[in-house]
């Protein structure tokens, strides 16, 4: 009896370990392909994750990582590695080229410090001074150090600019855009003042990283006025509108932004007091129509006047004049 159990538990243990080594097998099958070559499941796995992954962002036009250009006025220290006789601590000349020792004048404005490091390389080995100079160009101070801002921001100036400096943080140092500018921003460049650069404002977070762009010594940035059409007279919110710089602004979409007419409105004397080379004129609104698409909205232009009367009496406001001078006191609110 005894050995007739034993023959069974001998059995029953055979299976038990050979099902293990077969489900062994088959997991080291299946677990082979990552030691190796993916099998196609983990490739077009993979291949998804690198196909979804974020892409880094282009800057377009701008390069924000661009080194600085060395101008007129800047100090250099010049190393010749193992030649002391050759190194100079010298400034650039105004026509672009500096002096030195023994090689005499090289022209180095609107070069890098590596590329001018490079170019003084040339010179020396072909006045056969060294025959494989190694150079450095450290540029110790810049002579237009400096930026200047301009415009509608709340400090415009000069601002010092040593080393490099990006477009938000010059305009926080400006006292940032005050409430009539623009939300473009135009940017020449000492060495190329006749191809400015514009920059556009967005609230875009992503868009706004991208057009930080670096500035450098010698910058001109110009904030410009923005175009602001007023609305006067009963609407819920009267004031100044300033419109952004896509334009294409309509008496419906400044009279929303005004929150309507109120119910005080008299609908009949709806004007827009513009300026023209020909003077102040008077363009009637017709406003109830407008609101009813009964007539095609009217575009607005920036520096008109949009103002709805009230309908219980003539309004002091009622003149070009005095419509003009009170705009300048109402308050700004930016269209969106």
């Amino acid at each position: 009896m005894h050995s007739r159990n034993s023959h069974f538990e001998y059995l029953v243990l055979s299976l038990f370990f050979s099902l293990l080594f077969s489900a062994s097998g088959a997991w080291a099958q299946q677990a082979a392909p990552a030691s190796g070559q993916p099998d196609s499941s983990t490739a077009q796995t993979q291949s998804s994750v690198v196909e979804n992954s974020p892409k880094p962002i282009s800057s377009g036009a701008f390069n924000a990582s661009a080194e600085l250009l060395i101008g007129p006025g800047d100090e250099l220290d010049i190393t010749v590695y193992g030649a002391p006789d050759l190194s100079a601590h010298a400034r650039v000349e105004s026509d672009g080229s500096v002096l030195l020792p023994l090689a005499g004048y090289v022209s180095v404005a609107g070069e890098t410090s590596s590329q001018a490091g490079r170019k003084i390389e040339d010179n020396i080995r072909q006045a056969h001074l060294v025959k494989d100079p190694r150079v450095s160009v450290y540029v110790k101070e810049y002579g237009t150090s400096s930026i200047s801002v301009a415009g509608q921001v709340g400090k415009p100036g000069v601002y010092p600019a040593i080393g490099p400096h990006r477009l938000f943080d010059i305009l926080q140092t400006a006292g940032g855009v005050s409430e009539k500018g623009g939300d473009i921003v135009t940017i020449s460049h000492r060495d190329d003042p006749e191809h400015p650069i514009t920059v556009k404002l967005s609230k875009d977070p992503g868009q706004m990283a991208r057009n930080n762009i670096e500035l450098q010594p010698g910058d001109t940035v110009v904030v410009p006025d923005a175009g602001i059409v007023y609305v006067l007279g009963e609407v819920g919110k009267p004031g100044g509108y300033v419109m952004n710089s896509s334009g294409g602004v309509t008496v419906l979409q400044v009279v929303a932004a005004a929150a309507g007419p109120t119910r005080l409105a008299s609908y009949g004397g709806v004007k827009i007091i513009r300026r023209t080379p020909d003077g102040l004129k008077e363009l009637p609104v017709p406003l109830k129509q407008l609101l009813h698409a009964k007539a095609a909205d009217l575009p607005v232009q920036a520096g008109d006047i949009l103002y709805v009367p009230s309908s219980r009496a003539k309004s002091a406001l009622a003149s070009s004049t005095s419509l003009i001078n009170s705009a300048g006191t109402t308050a700004l609110y930016r269209l969106p």
